[in-house]
């Protein structure tokens, strides 16, 4: 779990890069914030691939239908997210990180997600979160 956390977090520098570059790089802002979009609709999809990988590891299992929703319904979020002005789409992936974080939290009261993961979640869904909002709002 050591090399996830570590993983994780090096994970975070794009958004931080980004959203600093946003605040900071005058005339690089709005090639940042799409940068930082971009980014995050990537990371979201990937948080939906997750949950189909657990899907599909399971067999047939009673939270399956769960994860397979869990696995589809982030990397349509984020693809909408595209497709709205750059400032909209950081405050709906902002949203959607956050909001996929709370539905593992769920699941893991419910026994389908190991508690490690989701506290690992958290943390990367409150730094990513943050960062997305600091480019929404720069």
């Amino acid at each position: 779990m050591r090399l996830a956390w570590l993983l994780g977090l090096l994970g975070l520098l794009p958004f931080a890069g980004s959203a600093l570059a946003s605040l900071a790089l005058t005339g690089w802002q709005a090639d940042a914030q799409i940068w930082l979009r971009g980014y995050g609709a990537v990371i979201l999809a990937f948080l939906g691939a997750v949950h189909w990988g657990l899907a599909l590891a399971a067999g047939e299992s009673p939270f399956n239908r769960q994860r397979l929703i869990l696995g589809v319904v982030p990397a349509l979020v984020g693809w909408a997210a595209l497709l709205l002005p750059v400032k909209g789409g950081l405050w709906l992936l902002a949203a959607a990180v956050l909001a996929t974080a709370a539905a593992e939290q769920w699941a893991a009261l419910k026994g389908a997600i190991l508690g490690g993961y989701v506290a690992l979640r958290w943390v990367l869904s409150l730094g990513a979160a943050a960062c997305l909002l600091a480019g929404a709002l720069a």
